[in-house]
């Protein structure tokens, strides 16, 4: 993707981003999640336009910082990803009343914001390769004052199935104080959550699921199909196939979170959207992780969707 001269860097970043988000949501149907013909009681489809709405200021504001490491006002430890994702959380709840939605797709965009900023600071153009570099480079350079602010970002936003950590736990104030006496990156703090947490292991496999799992499929999608809806729902199949659902895994158990995975895989099997026995598969898989408690929705693999889609547009992807 080349830009034109004189482009807004963080404009353009974050109106990417925010696209991102909002053909994520949008994708249907996309068992267990909501999607724009499926709500969840108390939060529905509404509330995560809103919340995308709330989060463009952040996405350019965290793009600018790329930037400014880059002309050398800034160096990458004093970024404050932590910050960023914390201010962000307050104005998403400050735009709708729906609670948590966007958690994990801000955890992962915000410092993509910040490495687009700093690629497209030094180019005219943006490659895959270098935005990863440069992603690598700003997840690694957080602090432990970036950790302490996502602790509060969690505490704001109020997740479901976030359980106990036997280190450093989130519910636990105290954790709060022994991250700034021990000095405890957001980074490493992350090395210590990415066994059950999917989100957490992206930011320190260097985004493995987003670049090596999603991102190439999701190409070979719109070459094959060319319908955004059907290549994005079928992306989300494929992670949620691969890589078994965290969320679903922490609130429901790995049998149930493995059971999702393989339903999952057998409607790609099935031609997923391109046939009626795989979309009728798919409504099937929609209902059945739709329970009222929500223990079986795939919040993660939404996250990790939104991540993909979010590289394509910044690459250059327009639908």
């Amino acid at each position: 993707m080349t830009l034109k001269a004189r482009v807004n860097v963080p404009d353009h970043v974050s109106k990417c981003l925010e696209l991102a988000i909002l053909l994520e949501i949008s994708a249907y149907p996309k068992p267990g999640n909501v999607h724009r013909t499926s709500d969840f009681q108390g939060t529905v489809y509404e509330h995560f336009l809103a919340s995308a709405v709330a989060l463009t200021p952040h996405f350019a504001g965290a793009a600018d910082q790329g930037v400014k490491v880059f002309q050398r006002c800034v160096a990458l430890s004093k970024v404050g990803v932590g910050g960023i994702i914390k201010e962000a959380v307050a104005d998403i709840n400050a735009w709708q009343h729906g609670g948590n939605t966007l958690l994990g797709s801000v955890i992962l965009l915000i410092p993509m914001a910040t490495a687009t900023g700093l690629t497209l600071a030094k180019n005219s153009s943006l490659s895959v390769g270098s935005l990863r570099k440069n992603l690598k480079r700003v997840v690694e350079a957080t602090t432990a004052q970036d950790a302490v602010n996502l602790y509060e970002a969690i505490s704001l936003a109020q997740p479901g199935g976030l359980g106990k950590s036997p280190q450093l736990d989130v519910t636990d104030l105290k954790s709060r104080k022994e991250i700034m006496d021990r000095q405890v990156s957001l980074f490493d703090v992350f090395r210590i959550s990415a066994p059950w947490d999917s989100i957490s292991k992206e930011w320190v496999t260097n985004y493995h699921v987003t670049f090596d799992i999603g991102y190439p499929f999701f190409l070979q999608q719109l070459r094959e199909i060319k319908d955004i809806n059907k290549a994005t729902v079928h992306t989300y199949l494929k992670i949620l196939s691969e890589v078994p659902d965290t969320l679903i895994q922490r609130k429901a158990g790995t049998a149930k979170s493995k059971w999702v995975s393989n339903r999952a895989e057998q409607i790609l099997e099935f031609g997923g959207l391109n046939t009626s026995k795989g979309t009728r598969r798919l409504q099937e898989l929609d209902h059945k992780l739709h329970d009222a408690d929500h223990k079986l929705n795939p919040g993660a693999t939404a996250d990790l969707t939104s991540a993909v889609l979010a590289v394509a547009i910044l690459e250059g992807y327009r639908p």
